[in-house]
């Protein structure tokens, strides 16, 4: 099954930059498809690489910083093709 993750983390301490840099270099190296924009990292993938990946590159994130959020959101397709029809 394939999905699209879009991934927010925010670190809640003043020298968060490190940890962002971090966290988005893990999951480009990673086979699967990351796209970034300002606000947000999106992966597209099969569903147990795209959770395998992220349990992992997760856990390491919150290690290295104090305290912080991670927003999530799937969607059970693949979408990095997206395009507006309007």
């Amino acid at each position: 099954m394939k999905i699209s993750v879009e991934l927010t983390l925010t670190p809640l301490h003043d020298d968060y930059e490190p940890a962002i840099i971090n966290f988005i270099k893990k999951l480009r190296a990673s086979d699967l498809n990351v796209l970034e924009n300002p606000l947000s990292t999106q992966v597209y993938g099969n569903y147990d690489e795209v959770m395998h990946l992220l349990t992992t590159e997760i856990k390491e994130a919150f290690e290295l910083i104090e305290s912080g959020l991670l927003y999530m959101k799937i969607v059970k397709s693949d979408r990095h093709d997206y395009e507006p029809h309007f």
